[in-house]
């Protein structure tokens, strides 16, 4: 698995502000693996993640999934 975040941040007041962060995760996936399991979990996972539950209510942080074979 491979994830890569991108943080938007702006200057408020001469003080720089994170406001949005983008994550997308890249999963290769086995020939015969559940895909819809895969994509349940992913869909899931947000309300679990510390990092999410710590800073989802003032950062807009969004995700998606690219999955491979």
């Amino acid at each position: 698995m491979e994830t890569e975040a991108v943080g938007e941040v702006q200057n408020e007041d001469g003080v720089l502000v994170l406001r949005r962060i983008r994550v997308t995760y890249r999963l290769r996936l086995a020939a015969d693996a559940d895909r819809a399991a895969v994509q349940r979990a992913f869909e899931h996972h947000m309300p679990r993640c510390p990092v999410y539950r710590s800073i989802g209510g003032s950062v807009d942080v969004t995700t998606s999934l690219e999955l491979e074979q």
